[in-house]
């Protein structure tokens, strides 16, 4: 497939991970952008690990039985949902997920939603090898994708990036059918089925559906190509757009990638006619990998999103860069989990609140796009003196929360960095308030 030769975009998501081999610090870093409805509040939510003794799982419209132990997890959540856009845990195993257009036709009877099998991959696993097949078996078992529901939940069926601090995968669901590619590098995942006959690993019904539904004939000697049998390339031309410019962008970085670096394609605005141009800070169009809708549009945006800096050797703690609503006028506020998150931050409903950090963000994000890019430009220069206070500080802290939990004094290293935690919330927060004109509209 030749990925670059379209056009026609149309909004999504965009992951992407660069392995130790990739990076200047020789440790893997994920990155993603949610984008969702733009005034769907996508707060930042800690579930502790837990001991359970039966029950269901928690999903809306299937009924999943519960695991015996559930670990301790950080997720990126619509305020509706049972699940995560993305979202990391105890473990170091961190998952983002993208809508997969595929050919496969709606049904009648409840799945999973995508956003619930991303949560339970974090609920259950050790590794990204794990996480995969928690994945895996829960599509199998109860399916995720295209049905029709009572509920108003949009559906689609869904591609994750499933990583850890050694290892990366891509999975393509599509209904009840999978397929898996370990990631070698650097990689990224967009609105496109890219898993095609180099799958590491494919589910056993997925051949036989496909040539049930009249989506794949197999003939003499041909091998079973999971993207050209599911993948709906007349819808995919948005993720094939920014997956070129992600990877890109990406390349060209490769073995001096670092968290910055990772946040930047995240910030980029090229409108992805040329994939190998340099950064694009300010908003340029429409569409682009940080993505932008004027106030009262229901169309999607970038809402929230994640930088995971993962650590295989020990030395320090991961850090969790977290940025609430749009990348490129946002604060990335390093999270530890060994910590507790600032409560402040799972706070957003439906409606605008004066509480809900997301909802300053959004306000200032607004207060942007109609001011104009000079006002954009002050806007971006202000953030960037915090952020830089906090690169200044977070491998610091991680440094010593590691060093206080080797020498099993865990509760001081929690109570050390959930202080951290707070104090940058406050003043970040302090800070996006200041921004805002009183006369801002929000909605």
């Amino acid at each position: 497939m030749n990925w670059c030769a379209t056009d026609n975009w149309l909004e999504s998501c965009d992951t992407m991970v660069a392995l130790s081999g990739a990076t200047h610090g020789g440790q893997t870093i994920f990155a993603k952008n949610s984008d969702r409805p733009q005034e769907e509040a996508q707060p930042l939510v800690m579930v502790p690990s837990s001991t359970h003794g039966g029950g269901h799982a928690g999903a809306q419209l299937v009924e999943v039985p519960q695991v015996d132990h559930t670990y301790r997890h950080v997720g990126s959540k619509p305020y509706w949902c049972a699940g995560y856009e993305h979202g990391f845990n105890e473990h170091q195993v961190v998952i983002g997920n993208e809508a997969l257009p595929s050919r496969l036709r709606e049904v009648s009877e409840p799945k999973l939603v995508g956003m619930e099998v991303l949560r339970l991959g974090l609920e259950r696993s050790r590794s990204a090898a794990e996480a995969v097949e928690v994945v895996t078996g829960l599509v199998a078992e109860f399916g995720q994708g295209k049905f029709t529901n009572d509920a108003g939940v949009r559906t689609y069926d869904n591609i994750y990036m499933i990583v850890d601090p050694t290892s990366a995968y891509v999975v393509e669901c599509v209904g009840h059918e999978w397929a898996v590619k370990q990631v070698q590098g650097f990689g990224s995942i967009s609105n496109v089925g890219q898993i095609g006959t180099d799958a590491d690993n494919v589910s056993p019904g997925a051949r036989s559906q496909a040539m049930r539904h009249g989506l794949f004939e197999m003939g003499f000697g041909e091998s079973f190509d999971f993207a050209k049998a599911y993948a709906d390339t007349g819808h995919s031309a948005s993720g094939v757009a920014r997956q070129c410019r992600s990877e890109a962008m990406i390349r060209v970085g490769s073995g001096q990638l670092d968290a910055r670096s990772m946040m930047q394609v995240l910030k980029d605005h090229s409108n992805g006619e040329n994939p190998d141009e340099p950064p694009v800070v300010d908003v340029a169009g429409d569409l682009s990998i940080c993505v932008h809708r004027t106030t009262g549009e229901s169309r999607g945006a970038s809402t929230a999103s994640l930088v995971a800096d993962l650590c295989a050797t020990g030395e320090r703690l991961p850090v969790y860069w977290t940025g609430l609503y749009s990348p490129c006028m946002t604060v990335f506020m390093p999270m530890f989990i060994e910590g507790n998150l600032p409560g402040s931050l799972a706070i957003g409903g439906k409606t605008a609140s004066d509480d809900s950090p997301w909802w300053d963000f959004y306000r200032l994000t607004h207060h942007g796009l109609q001011a104009g890019a000079e006002r954009r430009e002050e806007i971006r220069s202000e953030l960037m003196v915090l952020q830089d206070e906090l690169f200044e500080s977070a491998y610091d802290m991680a440094e010593q929360g590691r060093n206080l939990g080797v020498n099993g004094a865990n509760g001081a290293a929690a109570e050390l960095l959930t202080g951290y935690m707070r104090e940058n919330a406050e003043r970040v927060i302090s800070k996006v308030k200041s921004m805002i004109p009183v006369t801002a509209n929000v909605r």
